[in-house]
């Protein structure tokens, strides 16, 4: 598979830009956007700095998981029902902190950053454009190792907290990591009892996944990340955790973090995502029942902190009762 080349400054990825604005956006990590325009066209900058963003520090890749990306050519291995709107990248080589990546301006397109649900038509969608990503890279050769599977269970763990507060960081999520965690315990002491210590040591989860079929997974479908075209194909951004994993892990995250936008039960959205395996040639029956519950009880050592902020209600109850019914699949 061809490289794509990186520029080594920003600058030369900012040459010809005008009308340069910073731009909101519904993200937490910390990373910088601008809205600017090259030729009369519209793009998005979005500035990737190790000093700013605490995600890219968890992350644990030089210069940011999206170069790495761009430059292996994996972007270009996309199924057509995914489309990605980068079209260059930089790595500065004089501050090798900083990374840049250049987009088209997709704003139009995303899914809007309100508290309702969205449609279960474009539910339905994502799930199966997500599935066909999957299939594209079902265990796959080509190298998409980029953020290890270790990294990305960790990445919302109290270490992480702990190491943002030791660099005195003042992001939101880091101390809401570090807030939530010790509640999980007195919320759901069952949870806890079976997350908590993978959150300190998950190999048990990470051997236990990776005896199951592996693809190459995006990380965060989360809907402030994913958007539809006038195509009807699925825009997903922010290629910040990617790397070999379980499929499900994919999965789990999106009704994890999506969950009081989904028009649909857990139960509905995963049946749909086998579905669209199963339509697109994958055999499912040997392993899915595993990878399924272990990917959920991952979701958990992930979002832990975050469903016992909102304390014990049916969210928590059901991401509990997936835990304890894995927890016998690690050993």
């Amino acid at each position: 598979m061809p490289e794509r080349p990186v520029l080594d400054s920003v600058a030369a990825l900012l040459d010809g830009v005008t009308d340069r604005a910073a731009l909101d956006a519904p993200g937490k990590s910390g990373a910088v956007l601008e809205r600017v325009r090259i030729d009369g066209r519209p793009y998005v900058v979005k500035y990737l700095d190790h000093e700013a963003d605490w995600s890219l520090r968890a992350a644990g890749v030089p210069g940011s998981p999206t170069v790495a990306l761009w430059e292996r050519g994996i972007l270009d291995a996309l199924p057509h029902e995914i489309v990605q709107p980068i079209v260059a990248v930089a790595h500065d080589r004089d501050r090798p902190t900083l990374s840049a990546v250049l987009m088209h301006d997709v704003g139009p397109w995303l899914v809007p950053a309100v508290d309702e649900p969205i449609s279960a038509e474009q539910n339905t969608r994502f799930l199966d454009h997500m599935a066909a990503l999957h299939v594209t890279f079902w265990e796959t050769g080509l190298d998409v190792d980029v953020v290890t599977p270790r990294n990305r269970y960790l990445e919302l763990s109290p270490r992480m907290a702990a190491a943002e507060a030791a660099l005195g960081s003042t992001h939101l999520v880091p101390s809401l990591v570090a807030e939530g965690w010790p509640r999980l315990e007195s919320v759901a002491p069952r949870a806890a009892a079976v997350v908590v210590p993978l959150v300190e040591e998950p190999d048990p989860l990470l051997a236990a996944l990776a005896a199951t079929p592996q693809t190459f997974v995006h990380g965060n479908w989360k809907l402030d990340n994913l958007g539809t075209d006038d195509a009807g194909r699925t825009v997903l951004l922010d290629w910040e955790t990617p790397g070999r994993g379980a499929g499900t892990a994919d999965l789990a995250w999106y009704l994890a973090i999506n969950c009081r936008r989904l028009p649909v039960s857990k139960e509905r959205a995963i049946d749909d995502y086998r579905a669209a395996l199963e339509r697109r040639g994958v055999a499912t029956e040997p392993w899915w029942e595993r990878q399924l519950a272990l990917a959920l009880l991952g979701a958990l050592v992930q979002f832990g902190w975050e469903k016992a902020l909102g304390g014990y209600d049916d969210e928590l109850a059901w991401w509990e009762e997936r835990a304890v019914e894995a927890a016998p699949l690690l050993r």
